[in-house]
């Protein structure tokens, strides 16, 4: 009898184990599972946003039938070291993967493994200035860690899937001996998962190849540049034969932020951008003005502004940070310079600068006005500093107050940068006083990033009544403070991102000369440019790099 507790509970003793066992069977199996999951999509994740699909998954990846291979070959010393590097290098081309969707979505191109780490820096400028430095240290670290998460998990992944295939050997070879024949049939006629390509994917091995030969590019674009900067035909030119058609005249350059070829020509924004420029040409045709307009192809597109401005205004093709800052460290003539020479004040009025500049002076101004020098006391409307209309009326204040000297002004203006809301409307320029005016306007407290959850078309809304004010804020300006004298040349810096273009937008943006001076506008007769704000569609293209040589070249 006292033996029978001892016997009931047998049974129990014995299925403790068992269950135990079961529990850690499934483990094993869910770890294996999404061991496998993970390389899996490391092997089949898209490097572009369009191919980003649920079908993209659905495909064979010859990267996984050759991995089966090596590690059924290698001794089991070798696999211990191969598997584990192979599955670190396969995440760290998940996370460059994961970087060109994000370019792809913003810049409208892939990750530069050589050229583009400079650009996480401004990246985030951006998020501390729109959001706080809270959020920028949040986007770094979560940013960070889990690139770093990526490539140790794949690592591990690769490892433990290599012990299954060693454990299963035969059931292994028996497997990949299968799949290895329906790749082949299924490559050989090529069936396409559209637009998610072939479903005998080699997709990682050839993106493995692209970034290869893109590193190698990137290596030899510094030498490629040297050669290129080393020409300029007008680095000896003499002070007194350079811009003498231009004489006595104010010379104003102004970038509008993000203007593109889609504010002319996308069918949601054209109507509205274009009546805003057709209005203009109207305008400013009463007043006496003439105007021209074609494209420049921008180097850059969704960002990237000092990139566009450094191309125009030196002449060459500055497409890269590694470009513009040995452009900086070299004594290339700028416009500026070129006008500063030849007698008149350069300067650049640059709200954006909001830190120390020093690399400023290669631009060779006589005065930088940033941020801080011209007084502003409104409120941010998201990126932008300060509205487009106090922006022109410092300038006014400043350098063309009455008996002023003829003056070159280089002036980017920020009203129509991303995020797009909230926006300025105009005031007046007897009413901008220091910028208080603008407090009564909404300046918004909705994250920067925000713009990427909202409906498209209300976005592009925003871009488009941002655009308007800065192109009517330019109008007015020329009707008010504008003169026999004033030349003025207004472009986009480069297009909107492409969640706003749509895709394949290009990097084409407008260019236009405004002035009352018939003899400076016969001067570019040759240019082929149409006739008033906007560019027509048969417009002439041209790249950025081209403008300064050819308007140092036509007003000489």
């Amino acid at each position: 009898m006292t033996d029978a507790p001892e016997a009931a509970d047998a049974p129990d003793a014995v299925e403790a184990p068992s269950a135990a066992g079961a529990r850690r069977d499934r483990r094993r199996i869910a770890g294996t599972a999404l061991a496998a999951a993970l390389v899996l999509l490391a092997l089949l994740m898209p490097s572009d946003l369009a191919s980003l699909t649920p079908a993209t998954f659905l495909r064979l990846p010859v990267e996984a039938l050759l991995g089966v291979v090596l590690v059924l070959v290698l001794p089991e010393r070798a696999r211990r070291v191969a598997a584990p590097v192979g599955g670190a290098v396969l995440g760290v081309l998940l996370v460059v993967k994961a970087l060109d969707i994000g370019f792809d979505a913003v810049l409208h191109r892939p990750f530069d493994l050589v050229l583009d780490w400079p650009l996480l820096a401004p990246a985030v400028d951006y998020v501390d200035v729109t959001a706080g430095r809270f959020a920028a240290v949040a986007a770094v670290v979560l940013t960070v860690l889990p690139a770093v998460a990526v490539v140790f998990l794949t690592a591990r992944s690769a490892l433990r899937l290599s012990g299954v295939v060693a454990r299963h050997r035969a059931a292994a070879t028996r497997a990949v001996a299968v799949l290895a024949v329906v790749w082949t049939t299924l490559a050989a006629p090529g069936l396409q998962l559209s637009p998610a390509g072939p479903v005998a994917s080699r997709s990682t091995a050839g993106f493995a190849y692209d970034q290869a030969r893109r590193v190698q590019a990137g290596l030899r674009d510094r030498d490629r540049f040297a050669a290129e900067s080393a020409v300029d035909p007008f680095a000896g030119a003499a002070a007194g034969e350079a811009l003498t058609s231009l004489r006595g005249k104010d010379v104003v350059v102004a970038f509008v932020e993000s203007y593109g070829r889609a504010a002319v020509e996308h069918p949601e924004m054209a109507p509205h951008v274009g009546a805003a420029l057709d209005a203009g040409t109207r305008r400013l045709a009463e007043a006496g003005y003439g105007a021209r307009s074609a494209f420049l192809t921008s180097p850059t597109a969704g960002g990237g502004s000092w990139l566009a401005q450094a191309t125009l205004l030196s002449g060459l093709w500055i497409d890269n940070q590694q470009r513009y800052r040995t452009l900086l460290a070299g004594g290339r003539l700028t416009l500026g310079g070129a006008f500063r020479r030849a007698g008149w004040r350069s300067v650049g009025v640059m709200p954006g600068i909001t830190k120390a500049w020093p690399e400023g002076g290669f631009f060779d101004y006589d005065r930088i006005y940033a941020f801080d020098d011209l007084g502003y006391r409104g409120p941010r409307f998201g990126y932008a500093t300060t509205p487009d209309e106090f922006t022109m009326a410092r300038f006014q204040q400043f350098e063309r107050a009455a008996g002023h000297a003829p003056v070159m002004a280089v002036i980017p203006l920020l009203s129509s940068h991303a995020p797009w809301s909230p926006a300025p409307t105009a005031v007046g320029w007897a009413d901008v006083g220091d910028g208080s005016v603008f407090h009564s306007m909404a300046s918004g407290e909705a994250p920067a990033e925000d713009m990427f959850g909202r409906d498209p078309a209300l976005v592009r809304s925003d871009y488009a009544r941002t655009v308007e004010y800065s192109v009517d804020t330019l109008v007015s300006y020329v009707e008010t403070y504008g003169d026999d004298d004033l030349v003025l040349v207004f472009l986009g810096d480069h297009q909107p991102a492409p969640f706003v273009t749509g895709p394949d937008a290009g990097r084409d943006v407008p260019i236009t000369i405004v002035t009352r001076d018939r003899a400076v506008l016969d001067r570019t007769d040759g240019w082929g440019w149409t006739d008033g704000l906007k560019p027509g569609a048969q417009a002439p293209v041209r790249p950025m790099s081209t403008f300064r040589d050819q308007f140092l070249t036509t007003f000489r």
